[in-house]
């Protein structure tokens, strides 16, 4: 009897860990990408470089960076959702409004740009 229940343990445990798998997430969103821009800076003879960076992960999440010269001045999460084309990026606990975009090939390489064409982020 003892061996019967045994064998009904491994078996309940082979099948928990097998009905517990996440499914692989392949998307071809996942990496980092970043856009660079240049601000007017607080006195007219010094630019500030922005820039802002997204890192998609496969569990439908990321974290986001702004760094002002060099300076962390932004960090948070952020999910998405990849629908039909469209890449749809919110920022839960940012007062940051959600992008929409499409993943594009042009001569800077790949890049997430919105409806009007405005590039969001080119892949590193």
């Amino acid at each position: 009897m003892k061996k019967l229940f045994s064998f009904l343990a491994i078996i309940g445990i082979l099948l928990a860990i097998n009905c517990t798998r996440i499914t692989e997430n392949n998307d071809p969103v996942i990496g980092i990408w970043s856009h660079i821009a240049t601000d007017g800076g607080t006195t007219q003879k010094q630019d500030v470089t922005v820039r802002q960076e997204w890192i998609f992960n496969d569990a439908y999440l990321g974290r986001y960076h702004t760094y002002h010269d060099k300076n962390l001045t932004v960090i948070s999460d952020f999910k998405w959702v990849h629908k039909d084309s469209l890449y749809v990026i919110s920022y839960p606990g940012l007062d940051k409004e959600e992008d929409i975009v499409t993943m594009t090939e042009s001569d800077n390489g790949t890049v997430l740009a919105d409806a009007d064409g405005t590039v969001l982020a080119i892949r590193e």
